[in-house]
């Protein structure tokens, strides 16, 4: 099956559903399936709209310049030399929230405070 088209609320091939799912609707697909000889249309919808915030009640606050807080930091995939750094700091992978978890000493130590991201991370 093959996607040719996808379209968003408004664009012609979407007016009768966006009609039909209003504001709930984010985009429509046109898929092909060359062995059956048929077309399907599909639609994404917007299932729940809820307030959501990533920051932890507690997280609002500043790191302790103790430096014993445990914070998350976020190295992206290909920055191995970062990664290792990490690693041999003690930094601990948390997979769930996809973070380092590294005291706050050695986040200052490695200059990595603009890395850090808000809310503290969950130990397992």
């Amino acid at each position: 099956m093959e996607t040719k088209a996808t379209l968003k609320p408004g664009q012609n091939g979407t007016k009768k559903l966006a009609h039909k799912y209003g504001e709930r609707l984010v985009c429509v697909r046109y898929r092909y399936d060359q062995e059956a000889g048929r077309r399907y249309t599909t639609v994404e919808l917007i299932e729940e709209d809820v307030n959501w915030s990533i920051l932890a009640p507690a997280a609002a606050q500043a790191p302790d310049p103790g430096g014993d807080q445990r914070l998350g930091v976020r190295v992206a995939y290909w920055e191995n030399q970062v990664r290792e750094q990490v690693k041999a700091a003690g930094g601990i992978w948390r997979p769930r929230q996809k973070l380092w978890e590294m005291r706050y000493a050695d986040v200052v130590a490695l200059g990595l405070e603009s890395r850090v991201v808000a809310g503290e991370p969950d130990n397992p």
